[in-house]
């Protein structure tokens, strides 16, 4: 057996919970130990490289700090994490967590819908006015003012709901996976469960792509002298594996997202 496949990183998240600014709040947290690398698009600890850890935080809604980066790594501090991980944020219920599992690849999904559109948006949709810490930050919530991005579907009555009460977006996609994988695999698992997000997405009935920042973290072993599974698109073993868990994930937090 290669010893690629002795460490595979902890499929499932731990559920925890903290007390701030008197909210009562979860957190995800996957203990990865050594030998296991992450490709994520995280506000903390994003790109790829050896992670210890992977933690999925919950903020209230109107996620008032600048900081989110660091504010993830106090959370991790807190928890007694040492060394390089990968931090996300959402302002979605994270005890709502769904999860799809296929072949030894587990995916572990948040979602919170309440703001959503396409990725392909018309420019003058995307010219927001900037706020620091805002609507591109992958893996931080959405606050008050980020739903200024209609999409191409925009009706004259969703007009009013950019207006109505603040309401919780971001999907956050955590997959585990046993068996290491290629740089180049590594970016294409990424892309897959993306793909598998959308999918999931639109047979839920939901007329969007996802919501601006959304953000994935796959894990998997450091590979070999082998140099990992070469292939991770979604008609690869490994891929198609990528995608039916995550497709099962989303489509279960699709349907009871808010």
């Amino acid at each position: 057996m290669s010893s690629v496949r002795l460490r595979p990183p902890a499929r499932r998240g731990e559920l925890r919970d903290r007390h701030e600014d008197g909210h009562r709040l979860h957190h995800l947290l996957w203990r990865l130990g050594p030998g296991v690398r992450v490709c994520s698009s995280a506000v903390l600890g994003g790109g790829i490289g050896p992670r210890a850890w992977i933690l999925n935080a919950q903020v209230p809604g109107g996620y008032p700090r600048l900081d989110p980066d660091r504010h993830l790594a106090e959370i991790a501090a807190a928890e007694g994490l040492t060394g390089p991980g990968a931090g996300l944020m959402t302002a979605a219920d994270v005890a709502a967590y769904t999860t799809g599992h296929d072949g030894g690849v587990t995916a572990t999904v948040t979602a919170g819908l309440g703001v959503r559109g396409w990725a392909a948006a018309p420019d003058t949709a995307t010219r927001a006015r900037h706020r620091p810490g805002g609507a591109e930050v992958p893996g931080a919530p959405f606050r008050p003012g980020d739903a200024e991005v209609p999409g191409p579907s925009f009706r004259p009555e969703d007009a009013e709901a950019l207006k109505s009460p603040y309401r919780p977006g971001t999907i956050n996609i955590v997959v585990t996976l046993p068996v290491a994988l290629s740089d180049a695999a590594l970016v294409n698992a990424v892309a897959t469960a993306t793909e598998a997000k959308v999918q999931a997405l639109l047979d839920a009935g939901l007329d969007c792509s996802g919501t601006p920042t959304d953000a994935v973290c796959v894990a998997a072993p450091e590979p070999g002298h082998d140099g990992g599974e070469p292939f991770a698109g979604p008609r690869s073993t490994w891929g198609a594996r990528i995608a039916r868990a995550v497709h099962t994930a989303v489509l279960a937090g699709a349907r009871t997202a808010p």
